[in-house]
Formats: C-alpha cells, structure tokens, sequence
C-alpha cells in the first residue's frame, strides 16, 4: 500500500540534494547583484492580513489565496506576492522619508492555482523595490539589474519585454467601458485573443478609430520603431504620454548597454490592478512562463498610507533554474567537499585532522565506518553525495586525501 506520508501535495515538491545545491548557488549570485545596486535586504512574514492582499489593492484573486484563521478570527493569507507586503513595510517604518528607498528581498510565494494547470503553489521569488523615486532613470535602473542578474545566473539568450499600462489605460478611458468589461478585454488582449476581442468590441458603442486601435493592440509589439507607428494610430493624451515614457527610458537603458534585449510589447497588461505605469516581463527558450515580472505602482503605498512612487521586480527561481537546465548551462557548485572515513579506534585522530582542516576552510564530513563497508562502499557513498575528495584514516592515525 502507497505511503500518503511520503508524498507531498499537490502542487509544492521537494528539493534536495545537487539541485538543492544549484538553487543556493543560484540565489546567492542573485542577491550579490542586489547588494551591489545598494539594495538593503528586508523580510516580510510569510503570511499577512488578508486585507494586504484584496480586491481593492489589486492583487491575486481571492479564490487563488491560502486563507485561514488565527485565534482572534481574523482572516490571513499566505503570501503571493510581496509587492503590497513591502509596500507595507515602507509606508510603516520609512512614513517620513522623501528620499528614495531601495529594498532586496528573496523569500516563497504561494499561490493556490487550479490544479489541471500543473504549476508550482509554492516558488521562490527574488526581487527589488525602488521606492520615492518616480523618475525615467528608476525604471531603467530596474530594467538593467534584473539583466545583470539574468546574465550573473549564466543566462545568455533572452529578451526583456517592455510595456506601459496607460497606453491600454487611454484606450479604455476613450472608449468609455466600465470596469468589467476593461478586465475581460484585458485578458483578451493578453492572450492575444483577436476573435475575442472582436466580439466584446462589437458589443458596445466605441468610434471605429478607438475600436482599432484596441484590436490592433495585441499586434504591436517589436523594437523601438514599433512605438513611433503606435503613435500615429492613437490621439488620447494618456497613450501618447505612455510611448513617450517608453522612448525615455529606452533612452536611459542605453547609457546601460542593454539596449539588445528590450523589446516593447503594447498588448501586455497585468493581472495585477496595483501597477500604474511601465511594466515589464523577460522570456527564454525552454519555458513557457515569464522569468521577471514587474513594474511600477505609483498608487500602491496610498493604500497603507504613504504618497510615494514605486517600481519593482520580481525573478521566479524555479523557472530560471528550470531555463538553464534545458539549456544545458552548467551552475558551478562547490566541489571541494571532503569525506573523512574513519573508525572508532581513530576518532581522536579523525577529529583533530577534521578540525584542522575545518580551520583552513574546508568543508570536511566524518564518516565511522561500519565493518561491513568496503572501501569500495565508501567511494560510492562519496561519489552518490558529490565529494571531491576521501581520506580513510589508517590504524596508525594518517590518512591520505584520494580524489574521488
């Protein structure tokens, strides 16, 4: 009979061992870029009011939160997202700063997705937070550190897709639609559903010029040029204002040498109702998701309390890890592990050279051999947990090191 014990649920795994390893390796690059930017680290509980989390703040649907109760009977959420916890945190404890805010932030999300799309519940997020800063200059900071971190993990083929919510934003406030029917066109023209879009449009009274430029949205994206033909089509000042944003910070990404990964994408709208302003995702072969997402939320801290912009990024763990191992990108994992084979009558010998060694920095695991272990045995075991080198202590207290 199966062992339900042994099993996790659905949708969460285990992650042990060499991977294990790579993911820390990983995470450890990633958060050194941080650092270098000037992003001071800070962590967020894993699970908050559910009120961080609602409908009016725009984050994920309710049905897809973990919820529960805590003594009192107040509703909590496990995090899924981190954006409104941090927006949170510096409405909080940086209320009276007007001076830009920088936060570095890795941690697990949860997100309770439908099973039938097989999709991790929980994944690791990395992520940055520019926050009092509303300037072009910030948004392609954000840009070119989520690059920087893409090509410290090994990352070399991908591509930055950039686009600006009030381009949609304009559009829809031209045409006059109310709030439902602007969140089912969004995710139509997210899913570049034409037919889709389409039919909604015909539904409601909406000048033709209006009409085609929103069907014509999922259709523009490209490089910079694109943004200069997507100005000759739309007259609202909301969307013009957004594709000169663009070309600003297209501008500014220059200055970073980036220029060669960005491309923009007019049709990409968020399912989150927080962002504002530019918004951004970064693809590469081998998954089908996005590595990056992000954007700014010049509203976002309104909610708890403080007037300030904000722009940020999240990098989802699991799928840069799952990018480059179907791009066969090597991680370079620590190979200087050393296993010390002893027995009991060496002990005190065993322990003095592993502290020794401790000492000098290596990394040195004791192992009391059992007497029906071979040598053979040993080297096995060695080889199985990734170690570089064996020592088997002799009778007499040495040992010499064997790569394995």
């Amino acid at each position: 009979m199966e062992n339900r014990l042994l099993h996790t649920p659905e949708g969460v795994r285990d992650i042990y061992n060499s991977e294990c390893e790579r993911k820390q390796v990983i995470e450890n690059k990633l958060f050194n870029v941080l650092k270098q930017y000037g992003y001071q680290a800070i962590e967020t509980p894993t699970f908050e009011y559910f009120d961080v989390f609602s409908r009016e703040i725009g984050t994920t649907a309710s049905k897809e939160l973990f919820k529960f109760f805590d003594r009192e009977g107040n509703t909590l959420v496990m995090r899924p997202d981190f954006t409104p916890s941090i927006a949170r945190s510096a409405a909080k404890y940086y209320h009276d700063e007007d001076m830009p805010v920088r936060f570095g932030y890795m941690g697990n999300t949860f997100i309770n997705h439908l099973s039938l799309q097989g999709r991790l519940k929980e994944t690791t997020h990395l992520g940055a937070e520019l926050i009092g800063d509303d300037s072009v200059d910030a948004d392609a900071e954000i840009v070119a550190l989520m690059i920087r971190c893409l090509k410290s993990a090994g990352l070399k083929e991908f591509q930055v897709s950039i686009g600006h919510m009030d381009f949609f934003k304009g559009l829809i406030k031209a045409a006059d639609l109310e709030e439902d029917t602007e969140y089912e066109l969004r995710e139509l023209i997210s899913n570049k559903n034409h037919f889709g879009i389409e039919e909604l449009l015909a539904e409601h009274e909406i000048s033709e010029d209006i009409k085609l430029c929103l069907m014509k949205t999922p259709e523009l994206f490209g490089s910079i040029q694109m943004l200069e033909e997507a100005k000759k089509m739309v007259k609202n000042p909301q969307s013009l204002s957004a594709l000169e944003r663009l070309e600003a910070v297209y501008e500014a990404l220059k200055a970073y040498g980036v220029e060669d990964y960005i491309t923009f994408d007019l049709g990409m709208v968020s399912k989150y109702k927080y962002y504002t302003g530019v918004i951004l995702k970064a693809y590469t072969y081998g998954v089908g998701e996005a590595l990056i997402t992000g954007g700014r939320y010049d509203t976002l801290l309104n909610h708890f309390g403080k007037d300030s912009a904000a722009i940020g990024c999240v990098l989802v763990v699991n799928q840069l890890l799952a990018a480059l191992s179907r791009q066969k990108i090597q991680v370079e994992t620590e190979h200087d592990k050393v296993l010390l084979v002893y027995e009991t009558e060496t002990r005190i010998e065993a322990v003095e050279k592993a502290t020794v060694m401790r000492n000098e920095g290596r990394k040195v695991t004791m192992l009391l051999k059992k007497k029906e272990w071979s040598k053979e045995d040993c080297l096995s075991y060695a080889r199985r947990n990734h170690f570089a080198s064996i020592i088997s202590m002799d009778k007499d207290g040495t040992g010499k090191e064997e790569l394995v």
